[in-house]
């Protein structure tokens, strides 16, 4: 059964481990891997990789990318979020705050925050357009 409008937006606010998939270009499949993200109900997703990174490159140039998001314990749910990039710009410190702030320890933090080369980092800014959603019940 489909999620509502603010079951799949919560969902897709919780600390899970996204799987991006961005366009990687004629004859080839889509360029899929797993990211941390960030993502407020009726916001934006924000990502963050290397700036130098294939998944960077990919995503300027299709200005797009899609996300999927799931849980596999009963119940088995899923949300899928799809929409065009709509800022990019190099990661600062709160950026890499908030997306690891999710899923790190609060004492991992700020070792991880400052262990971390941000100048390296680009952060991209997504508003979702399409939604996928099931909850497939209780097992």
């Amino acid at each position: 059964m489909a999620l509502s409008e603010a079951e799949r937006q919560a969902f897709l606010a919780g600390a899970h481990i996204a799987a991006l998939s961005v366009e990687a270009g004629k004859e080839r499949a889509p360029l899929v891997v797993p990211v941390w993200y960030a993502y407020s109900p009726g916001g934006e997703v924000c990502l963050l990789t290397g700036g130098d990174s294939r998944k960077a490159r990919l995503i300027g140039k299709a200005g797009r990318f899609a996300l999927l998001v799931q849980r596999s314990s009963p119940t088995y749910r899923y949300v899928s979020v799809e929409g065009p990039v709509v800022g990019s710009s190099p990661t600062t410190p709160e950026d890499l705050t908030l997306i690891a702030a999710r899923y790190l320890a609060a004492d991992a933090l700020p070792g991880y925050v400052g262990g971390s080369d941000t100048r390296a980092l680009v952060t991209f800014r997504m508003r979702p357009e399409r939604w996928l959603s099931a909850d497939l019940g209780s097992v």
